[in-house]
């Protein structure tokens, strides 16, 4: 988004979680505030998801990973039967009701397919998974197989949607994909505009 010349503001909910050992996937025993952590990564400037208004954003970008499937929504435990945090659920249908544009990486397409699968019928890609693409066929989105250095682009709900991480061994892979997705959201919202 950088790199678009992208104006960024970062959100995130506020709320605790436990902390995964990302060197062995057990819990560390520890707990952590979501928005405090997002604020490390993002050197501070970062705003409680609870407190901000569609109207005021041209699109929005969630990137994916295990916070997404552990923090955004209950997917790392609960699967197809998880549950979106209700404040990006508000945020993500009041984007998708006024027509704004949004993408998803890695695993984050799952969110939108429990998000606004059932009203709508979003066409999303994780990439090639199998047992993930029907979780996101179950909550009532469709699923495009997609290659990790491409993108699926829904025109009529303006979702768009990249493989990454589900897909990548590198970076540059990952990256490619990435940087359709930025590239294609930013044109959908130029477009809005």
């Amino acid at each position: 988004l950088d790199k678009a010349s992208a104006q960024v503001t970062c959100l995130a909910p506020d709320k605790t979680f436990t902390v995964i050992n990302h060197l062995t996937g057990e819990p560390s025993g520890e707990e952590r505030n979501v928005l405090v952590e997002s604020a490390r990564i993002v050197r501070g400037k970062v705003i409680d998801l609870a407190k901000v208004d569609p109207a005021d954003f041209d699109a929005v970008i969630l990137p994916g990973g295990f916070g997404a499937a552990k923090n955004l929504s209950t997917y790392a435990t609960q699967g197809a039967q998880c549950d979106v945090d209700p404040t990006l659920r508000k945020f993500l249908t009041g984007m998708n009701r006024a027509g704004k544009p949004i993408g998803a990486i890695c695993i984050a397409p799952v969110i939108l397919a429990k998000a606004l699968g059932m009203n709508g019928s979003p066409r999303l890609t994780i990439g090639t998974d199998p047992d993930t693409a029907n979780h996101i066929e179950s909550l009532g989105a469709e699923h495009i197989s997609c290659p990790v250095d491409d993108v699926v682009i829904d025109a009529e709900q303006k979702i768009v949607t990249t493989p990454a991480y589900m897909l990548a061994h590198r970076i540059g892979e990952a990256a490619q994909g990435i940087n359709k997705l930025v590239h294609e959201v930013m044109k959908l919202a130029q477009a809005n505009a």
